[in-house]
């Protein structure tokens, strides 16, 4: 049963990806701040499957004890999805410092070192999957969203050399792009909003947080090993 660490994953998209990835017959370490209650039920569900670890990726400097503590109580890590994110929005001109640097940390710094640590037990096993989540707004962009844009930009030109780094030794490194999806982070889309976003989609309809899990879940298996580099955007067709 191979071990998979997600982060992020207590609600929203990464608590979609831990209940896919659970059905497939992964083992998976949530790392969040808190537990949901859907989450808390996940694990009484899959309880010799699921287990859970209490982190705040604002710390930066902690994260390489996070990974020593993973690797000695669980053993071998076979993927890592990079899932958790900040999404403060505001007109950059008006926004604190404070929440950039925020956002710069959560969602790019700390995914990067979290990697690295990681990166170094699937060298000695010569296998193993990253998937980096960004977003359609690292492309398209979007009015106020500009800081959280170059969070998620920087993480698909980080898949991109990193494959390269890696590849030698059997480790894919891949980037899912979301189009807009309905988790917390995109509640405050409501009304006119939302159905202009709908109406951009060929289909009519916003991508849903399974679709994605649903790749994460192909990208872990066997099929996609020689996929590598690349970056898959599951938007419903809007960006087309």
């Amino acid at each position: 049963m191979n071990l998979v660490i997600v982060t992020g994953a207590s609600k929203g998209l990464g608590l979609s990806i831990c209940k896919n990835l659970l059905k497939n017959n992964y083992k998976i370490i949530a790392i969040s701040r808190t537990k949901s209650k859907q989450f808390i039920e996940l694990m009484e569900k899959y309880n010799e499957q699921l287990f859970f670890k209490e982190y705040d990726f604002n710390d930066i400097e902690n994260i390489k004890h996070l990974v020593k503590d993973i690797k000695k109580e669980f053993g071998t890590i076979y993927g890592l999805i990079n899932n958790a994110a900040v999404g403060f929005d505001g007109v950059l001109g008006t926004m604190h410092e404070s929440d950039i640097s925020q956002l710069i940390r959560v969602n790019t710094e700390a995914p990067i070192i979290l990697t690295k640590y990681i990166s170094r037990a699937m060298l000695v096993k010569q296998k193993g999957r990253i998937i980096n989540i960004s977003s359609i707004i690292a492309s398209t962009g979007f009015n106020g969203l500009s800081v959280y844009a170059a969070t998620k930009a920087a993480l698909s030109g980080f898949t991109k050399s990193l494959c390269r780094e890696l590849g030698k030794a059997n480790i894919t490194v891949n980037t899912i792009s979301p189009g807009y999806m309905s988790t917390d982070m995109t509640s405050s889309l409501q009304g006119d909003k939302l159905e202009t976003i709908k109406r951009r989609s060929p289909l009519g309809d916003l991508a849903q947080v399974e679709d994605v899990a649903s790749m994460v879940n192909y990208i872990l298996s066997p099929d996609a090993k020689n996929i590598t580099g690349a970056n898959f955007t599951i938007d419903a067709g809007s960006t087309a």
